[in-house]
């Protein structure tokens, strides 16, 4: 195992939240001044208004600085034999040229974070992923010819969604009619390159774009001169979380917690009861957590993780589930009043006996004119995506 070394961790207390390469474009563009944290960097929350940047990401192109998330290189001769040792899936079985989603647990089966994976090449891949997980990497590559280190540094990237996201490529000089959900195609740019992936976090059809941080500017700007036409505006984390829930995507520290830093013990969660069982490749060979998860799925979960109708026109973020309005059986953990379905949906982790009740209620407080009024509404288990559209799979993908 070979390890880089890069600046010490312990002095991050010396820095303020980072900027990232985007931010001279994304302050300019951020008229409420609404930013939040995440990894250690400065990040919009909301641009200039909510509804209209989800409405744009269901409509029209939408640009989102995916600097913060955390990435790692992977790279030697025995980095898909790390891997699979590491993670659920098969990251053999990835070609070239290709990503998939995956999740990592510990010994126990408890989830550890989620992401997606990318083989950049027969050695080497990229890992994405919420949280930082760099001690667990290494822990996990003593004895495998494989060299890991952090490059969110390194590397600039965005997120363009929308309906005319293609539309928008193809008037920014990148021909990506070819590239199929889950591949990605690198280009020339700026004098480097532009890696391309048909990949995305909202559940429709979109790209995400990653360069080096000298050309980030290059890229925003080149963007939103080709989506001046078509729409194309920045959005914050607010909106693109509507549109995740919509998609039914789990995402760390809303609807799990990470079993690193996980205090208590009956919060602890396994990708069999966060519905992430789909994932595991039980023929692939010995991986990290593997008898625990075979014990749990021969004995059965005690929670499930569940996508819900819940009735009336409030989000039920964060509602006490009950059945029969009486026994507490569950919470939910992510909710939005989506305005494309005209409904209120919520993502919720569940008792496993409970989890086809048809006698389920949502404990919703709303604020009422500084006064909360509590509203017990009925919730319906359905299956997830809420929504999933023909033409996040069309290749090539329509011109809206």
């Amino acid at each position: 195992m070979r390890v880089e070394k890069r600046a010490d961790p312990r002095l991050h207390y010396l820095e303020p939240l980072r900027q990232t390469p985007f931010h001279p474009r994304t302050a300019a563009a951020n008229r409420l001044n609404s930013w939040t944290a995440w990894a250690g960097y400065t990040t919009a929350l909301v641009f200039e208004d909510e509804a209209m940047e989800y409405t744009a990401i269901r409509n029209a192109a939408t640009v989102y600085d995916l600097c913060p998330m955390v990435k790692y290189r992977i790279e030697g001769p025995e980095a898909a034999v790390y891997l699979n040792r590491l993670t659920l899936r098969n990251a053999a079985k990835l070609a070239v040229g290709s990503v998939h989603y995956t999740a990592w647990v510990t010994d126990a089966g408890h989830l550890l974070d989620d992401g997606t994976l990318f083989r950049l090449s027969e050695t080497r891949y990229r890992l994405c992923c919420q949280e930082r997980h760099l001690p667990w990497l290494l822990d996990s590559a003593f004895g495998f010819d494989v060299a890991i280190s952090e490059e969110t540094e390194d590397v600039a990237a965005l997120s363009l969604q929308g309906p005319t996201s293609f539309a928008v490529l193809q008037a920014a000089g990148f021909d990506v009619s070819a590239l199929k959900p889950f591949r990605m195609a690198n280009f020339p740019f700026e004098g480097g390159e532009l890696m391309i992936s048909r990949t995305g976090f909202t559940g429709d059809l979109g790209y995400e774009l990653w360069t080096t941080p000298d050309r980030a500017l290059a890229l925003w700007d080149r963007l939103f001169a080709a989506g001046e036409l078509l729409g194309i505006r920045p959005i914050g984390s607010a909106a693109l979380n509507m549109a995740r829930i919509e998609a039914g995507f789990v995402i760390t520290g809303y609807d799990f917690i990470p079993a690193d830093i996980c205090v208590r013990e009956d919060r602890l969660r396994s990708p069999l009861e966060l519905g992430l069982g789909w994932l595991i490749d039980w023929d692939k060979g010995q991986f990290t957590g593997r008898a625990a998860l075979a014990r749990q799925k021969a004995a059965g979960t005690e929670w499930s993780f569940v996508g819900l109708d819940i009735d009336g026109n409030n989000a039920a973020e964060g509602a006490i589930l009950y059945h029969n309005q009486k026994h507490e059986v569950g919470v939910i953990t992510g909710a939005c009043w989506s305005p494309t379905l005209k409904k209120s949906i919520a993502l919720a982790q569940i008792r496993t006996k409970y989890a086809a009740d048809t006698n389920l209620w949502a404990e919703i407080y709303a604020l009422r004119e500084l006064h909360y009024a509590k509203m017990m509404m009925r919730a319906t288990v359905v299956v997830r995506p809420f929504f999933n559209p023909d033409r996040r799979r069309a290749t090539p993908p329509g011109r809206f």
